[in-house]
């Protein structure tokens, strides 16, 4: 009769973590099989010492290279299948011979483990069973001390090997996760956090369990101290509060309005994550809200951009059922956006007991700005052309007021379907006041799939061309274009020249 093959997880690397029934089959058993790298020393074997026996063979499968290059023809994989392959039929030998094999595996024998390569090659010809263990990733939470996911929250677990950019995209459609197979990979998973906008977040776990075991926020971790036995955690959003500014964590029936940044969520700062993650709902402008990961505990709520006081009052009617409630804006939401209609509803004294946040983001003016040089580089003014709110004369004011003061102007909200003149009167009205040369900068779309800046002058800016989707920034009298090799190079000088009349 053949003997019978056992993958025994042995847990995250404390003896006292090793499962009964794993413990009494490495005491039973002919052979114990344990993998190591060319130094000889076995994590799995120091782990089930306490439970061998004297008399046992002990086959020790040493990995022909871990890191390093090879000649081998078939390359790093070829070398591991024919080492695979090799123990394989080594262990076959003592199954044949009717001994009992047991295939120690730190972890869980399937979960990232070598077993698994013996598994593939042996299960189908001799009686065969797998002992699950302690990952960890279950470790690492325990040590931490903090929950990896809670209701129906989505824990992703992913390889440290991924590209940072692959990486950062699922990070950012995750709740929570856990990034294995650190070691020389620790930078682009460090990076990885990074263009996620969640490296605040995340913690780091090496060597979970064992006496040598080290935990940090992951932002301050030294790359060259980092184990392959370690791994970045990112824990369940819902109680994960780790730097968070203590003005900003989220009570039990809040409102926090934030601010997207112009485009897509490498514009969008760690402090916004972090709200969105931890919100039971979050509203906004449907396009805005459609920017945003699906999470499967979170409510999402949409809306036309023309019901921004109904919003409000919306979001602020959910925060006093106890829902922690973000309401998102593109750019910066104090910027023409959604931090003025919620504060201006919550002034009023039936939400007087309401915790309301407001989280700045990236502004669209200084996206666009930031395209050609510095057009905003000393002083300026932000002004919309929408009528929609206050009328076009005291547009008109105001306008006239920023070109006799020379200040550069960023104009938000040109022109809509239904406005369609006020670009052209705008141009006309501070041709008044300034050189038909002056720099006239025409962002659309800035981060997004469709970016376009085109560089002109207010002379020969047409108004045709510019839609809702725009935003412009006109020069003062000082304001420079100037020829570049990668393109024009647009700014406005720090030092404004002595003796110089403003205009008007």
């Amino acid at each position: 009769m053949t003997g019978r093959l056992w993958g025994v997880g042995l847990g995250p690397g404390d003896p006292e973590l090793v499962t009964v029934k794993a413990a009494r089959l490495i005491g039973a058993a002919d052979v114990i099989a344990f993998h190591s790298a060319r130094h000889g020393r076995s994590i799995a074997r120091s782990v089930a010492a306490p439970y061998l026996r004297d008399g046992q063979v002990e086959e020790h499968l040493v990995y022909p290279l871990t890191t390093e290059t090879t000649d081998h023809p078939g390359g790093y994989q070829g070398a591991m299948d024919d080492f695979y392959a090799e123990c394989a039929q080594r262990l076959a030998t003592h199954l044949d011979g009717g001994r009992d094999v047991v295939v120690l595996a730190e972890g869980d024998p399937l979960f990232y483990g070598s077993y698994m390569h013996m598994h593939k090659r042996l299960a189908d010809r001799y009686d065969c069973e797998v002992v699950p263990g302690v990952t960890s990733v279950s470790a690492a939470a325990a040590v931490l001390g903090r929950p990896l996911c809670e209701r129906d929250e989505i824990l992703t677990v992913l390889p440290g090997t991924l590209p940072p950019d692959v990486l950062a995209q699922k990070l950012r459609e995750t709740d929570a996760a856990a990034v294995m197979k650190l070691g020389r990979t620790f930078g682009n998973v460090r990076e990885a956090f990074e263009l996620a906008g969640r490296a605040d977040e995340a913690w780091y776990v090496e060597r979970a369990t064992t006496e040598n075991q080290r935990t940090l926020p992951l932002n301050e971790v030294d790359p060259e101290s980092v184990p392959y036995f370690s791994l970045a955690l990112l824990p369940s959003p819902i109680n994960n509060t780790f730097e968070r500014p203590e003005q900003h964590k989220q009570e039990e029936g809040s409102v926090t309005v934030v601010g997207l940044g112009p485009a897509g969520p490498e514009w969008m700062t760690p402090e916004v994550r972090a709200a969105l993650a931890s919100a039971d709902d979050v509203i906004g402008y449907g396009p805005y809200v459609d920017r945003l990961p699906d999470r499967a505990r979170q409510r999402k709520h949409a809306s036309d951009n023309k019901v921004e006081s109904e919003r409000a009052a919306f979001a602020l009617d959910l925060a006093r059922k106890g829902s922690r409630v973000v309401v998102v804006s593109s750019g910066d939401p104090g910027v023409f956006a959604m931090a003025s209609a919620v504060t201006e509803v919550a002034a009023e004294p039936e939400y007087a007991d309401l915790a309301v946040h407001v989280l700045p983001g990236m502004t669209a003016a200084q996206a666009v700005a930031s395209r050609v040089g510095a057009p905003l580089g000393h002083d300026y003014c932000v002004l919309s052309l929408s009528d929609r709110l206050k009328p076009w004369d005291v547009i008109a004011a105001r306008l006239t007021a920023a070109a006799t003061a020379d200040l550069a102007i960023a104009i938000y909200n040109p022109a809509s379907k239904s406005r369609t003149w006020q670009v052209a009167a705008t141009r006309e009205l501070l041709l008044e006041h300034r050189a038909p040369g002056t720099p006239v900068v025409v962002g659309r779309d800035v981060g997004g799939a469709n970016e376009s800046v085109t560089i002109t002058t207010l002379g020969e800016l047409d108004p045709a061309t510019v839609d809702m989707r725009c935003l412009l920034l006109i020069g003062s009298s000082q304001t420079r274009s100037v020829e570049r090799p990668g393109g024009p190079l647009v700014f406005t000088p720090r030092r404004y020249p002595d003796g110089v009349q403003e205009p008007g």
